[in-house]
């Protein structure tokens, strides 16, 4: 579960949304206009599909490794029990620890992929070969938000979860519900769609239009955070606010604003 449920959520999750984004009624919440989307984003659906199967083959190898290792943890081993069959089977802890475990791998989850994004700015070589893969797609959408070279998704995302799951002490079982959450956080970012009652839009400021903010030229040494908060943009002078606008044709405009 704690391998699969992730992706199996990711396509459920990415491609409803992949079904509305073109809908005639959800043109009024859109972040970006049809042709926008086709006009300056530089790589096809298709191809955005195969990068992503290819990324989450390489995250379902090292989870199903990494599960299996994790019982040599003192955290988890102190959890374990013994049944009368001689089978083992992991005590949940009470459940304010899980919560606490959950805060902790999300600032964890933060902090390690806030500097490795800025880092994959910041080195040419790195933007050039391997993160700038990701930035082709100008005007995001649901099923690209795990469009990344297969370097980058190993470090920034299947080893930055890794190291999340490993600090924090979480269980697998407490860990199916933290990657899907997480999955589902970074799929809404790159929806392009602002809508009235996304919970996730209204309840962090880290959200589609904060990374909308990123993806645009004028954007893009800006608002690495993320899935989550912007604590660190905020800390190290990353962060640009942004004014969300009525377009005249219809939908909405993330506008960066300096204010």
């Amino acid at each position: 579960m704690g391998t699969f449920a992730p992706i199996v959520l990711y396509w459920v999750y990415a491609g409803g949304y992949q079904l509305i984004l073109h809908r005639r009624p959800l043109e009024r919440y859109r972040l970006h206009t049809r042709a926008e989307e086709e006009e300056k984003n530089l790589v096809s659906l298709p191809t955005v599909v195969r990068g992503v199967l290819l990324q989450q083959l390489v995250q379902a190898i090292v989870a199903m490794v990494l599960f299996m290792l994790d019982l040599s943890n003192p955290i988890i081993h102190d959890c374990l029990q013994v049944t009368s069959d001689s089978s083992v089977t992991v005590v949940q802890p009470p459940i304010i620890v899980q919560i606490f475990q959950f805060l902790i791998a999300m600032l964890v989850m933060d902090s390690w992929q806030y500097f490795v994004h800025r880092y994959m700015h910041q080195n040419k070589f790195l933007y050039r070969h391997i993160h700038s893969q990701h930035h082709r797609l100008i005007v995001p959408y649901a099923i690209g938000a795990l469009y990344n070279h297969p370097l980058e998704g190993l470090l920034l995302d299947t080893l930055g979860g890794a190291i999340s799951f490993l600090v924090s002490g979480m269980t697998p079982r407490t860990a199916v519900f933290f990657f899907s959450f997480a999955v589902l956080k970074t799929v809404d970012d790159h929806c392009g769609l602002w809508l009235p009652y996304n919970i996730f839009q209204h309840l962090f400021q880290n959200n589609t239009a904060y990374h909308d903010i990123h993806h645009q030229l004028q954007g893009t040494k800006y608002n690495y955070s993320q899935p989550f908060f912007s604590i660190w943009d905020r800390i190290l002078g990353t962060h640009m606010p942004y004014n969300l606008v009525s377009r005249k044709e219809g939908g909405f405009e993330a506008r960066p604003s300096q204010d």
